[in-house]
């Protein structure tokens, strides 16, 4: 599910999105709803089957601009509507698309409007992406495999599909993606891909460390910014894995995630997988210390005015740790500060030897949808955004994730 589903993330773009037959075209009003909101120009095109679930006047409504529904559109100055939809578009939706749509693609079949437009499209500047949405049975039949494959050899991006209830009473794959996750897969698929190829390690959230079976040493992190680095990092084409902490926050579409407790469970993690990453980056609150003993049983009060003294030792330090590995991957910190930001974010960067270290100030971003964010490396100082503003955190992710694949590429 995306962080947003609202963001202004696809000003500019100008889409079509194209229905065929079947019960999720009720989920397509809500994908152009939320693609207009987005900022995007959508034409929308509309098969005959797809007009016996959904009438070209609602796809109308929310789209302001006239729906396609047949090759011999006389609206159309040159009557080729499927010539002129796709010449200045950045993209075509097909969703849903039904087992049947996917087969006409599959065999370069052109005899409606729909496979019309696809096959007509220009594939070097018009991207084509798939929703597919049938029953269980029709996806996993072999033709249909067949077909999937053959369509994404021939450029196409397959969106899905998901698994759960189906209309006609079965459960299993087949299902059409939600609005939410089709628009945060569509965002990625038609953002800069400056991380094509590389792997990201991300920590995130908190950590808790155990006194006793129901009490802990935690801290007021959310776990937001890392959730939207790793969200921000696979828009930017790199394969990523999430080790989070305590968290309920839903995963980034297309990120591996790992669960993960305590200090020592997240070293545990990410120290296995830190040498098959390129980047590393901890912005997760570790606590720095732990209980020596966990209490068996919960701690009582039992009347006693004297609190039981509590012996703390060192966690170990998850970001030091990969930074002194052999072959390190780029390892960039954050500091959570509640003063002196600069200062504490340079120390940990010449304590830690790290080429990168974020700071910001914990107690004004805890829990908060919006940060600002001192980049600090051995050159200097930098704050992000640029005018020192606060910002959604989002689009902090973004351009930190392009700081990053900047000083990647620079560095080669």
């Amino acid at each position: 599910m995306s962080l947003d589903p609202v963001r202004p993330d696809l000003v500019g773009k100008r889409l079509v999105l194209a229905l065929s037959g079947g019960v999720a075209c009720y989920k397509a009003a809500e994908l152009l709803r939320l693609l207009t909101r987005s900022g995007a120009q959508v034409r929308v095109v509309m098969t005959d089957a797809a007009r016996q679930f959904i009438t070209p006047t609602t796809m109308q409504a929310l789209s302001g601009q006239p729906v396609v529904t047949s090759q011999w559109d006389a609206s159309e100055g040159n009557a080729m509507p499927h010539i002129n939809l796709t010449r200045d578009a950045d993209a075509l939706i097909v969703a849903p698309a039904s087992a049947d749509l996917i087969a006409r693609l599959a065999h370069g079949q052109a005899d409606e409007i729909l496979s019309l437009m696809c096959l007509a499209r220009p594939i070097h500047s018009c991207r084509l992406l798939i929703a597919p949405a049938m029953n269980r049975e029709m996806w996993a039949h072999p033709a249909t495999q067949r077909n999937v494959r053959r369509v994404r050899e021939d450029g196409a991006s397959v969106l899905g599909p998901d698994a759960g209830d189906q209309a006609c009473g079965e459960i299993g794959d087949g299902r059409m993606l939600e609005p939410e996750a089709l628009l945060e897969d569509i965002v990625a698929e038609l953002s800069p891909k400056p991380l094509a190829g590389r792997r990201v390690l991300i920590t995130a959230g908190p950590t808790f460390e155990p006194i006793d079976p129901v009490r802990g040493l935690t801290n007021l992190s959310s776990g937001k910014m890392g959730f939207a680095i790793a969200r921000a990092a696979r828009e930017a084409g790199a394969s990523v894995t999430l080790v989070a902490g305590p968290v309920h926050l839903p995963t980034p579409r297309g990120v591996a995630r790992i669960d993960v407790r305590s200090a020592q469970q997240m070293l545990d993690a990410v120290l296995p997988q830190a040498a098959s990453h390129e980047v590393f980056v901890a912005t997760a609150a570790v606590a720095d210390w732990r209980p020596a003993q966990l209490a068996e049983h919960k701690l009582k009060k039992n009347g006693m005015k004297v609190p039981p003294s509590l012996e703390l030792t060192e966690n170990a330090d998850i970001l030091a740790t990969v930074a002194a590995l052999p072959k390190p991957p780029y390892c960039v910190g954050f500091a959570a500060e509640s003063h002196n930001l600069a200062a504490h974010a340079r120390e940990k960067l010449e304590r830690k030897k790290l080429p990168l270290v974020v700071g910001n100030l914990g107690p004004a971003t805890f829990g908060r949808d919006d940060n600002a964010l001192l980049l600090v490396d051995a050159k200097g100082e930098q704050p992000l955004p640029a005018d020192g503003a606060a910002a959604d955190k989002l689009t902090l992710a973004r351009q930190l994730v392009a700081e990053i694949a900047r000083r990647l590429a620079a560095a080669r």
